[in-house]
């Protein structure tokens, strides 16, 4: 399905790293700096979408893969924007590319990712930041400010 630009909010953007049986899901970009390489799906919140639902949704146009987000590994922010990364579950769906985005989708041993040259810098730091991380930050209650749409707060359990 493609990006409505519109109601694309390009400064926030998300991705998320998903494992199963020792493997990382995995899609070959086919457009900018990441053409031909092998990177983790993700891209821009539509404007009132939260971070967990722009993932899911994502995930699911990109690779016909439903995934459910858990964790904030990491975040790569600058002045213009914000970049959410989550580990998530596999819920179900078989690995299909979007014919656009990327050519092909599949699911890659972990370590082979790890050590391949068509797999980017950034795509590998994820990956290890889901595979070593015990914990990350996770989604904790928030009524936040309603005039400000809507709102998240990540962080460590709060016993």
């Amino acid at each position: 399905m493609p990006q409505n630009h519109e109601n694309t909010d390009w400064s926030h953007s998300v991705t998320a790293v998903v494992q199963k049986d020792g493997c990382v899901l995995l899609a070959r970009h086919t457009y900018g700096g990441g053409k031909g390489k092998y990177i983790v799906p993700g891209g821009y919140l539509e404007h009132g979408e939260t971070p967990e639902e722009a993932v899911k949704r994502e995930y699911f146009e990109e690779t016909g893969i439903v995934i459910e987000p858990r964790r904030v590994i990491a975040l790569r922010c600058n002045a213009h924007d914000w970049y959410l990364a989550f580990s998530a579950d596999y819920v179900s769906g078989e690995p299909t590319s979007d014919g656009d985005e990327n050519d092909d989708v599949a699911w890659m041993n972990t370590d082979e990712a790890l050590s391949r040259d068509d797999v980017p810098d950034t795509t590998k730091k994820l990956i290890l930041c889901a595979r070593n991380a015990a914990s990350g930050f996770e989604r904790l209650p928030y009524n936040g400010n309603p005039k400000n749409g809507w709102g998240v707060l990540y962080g460590v359990e709060i016993e």
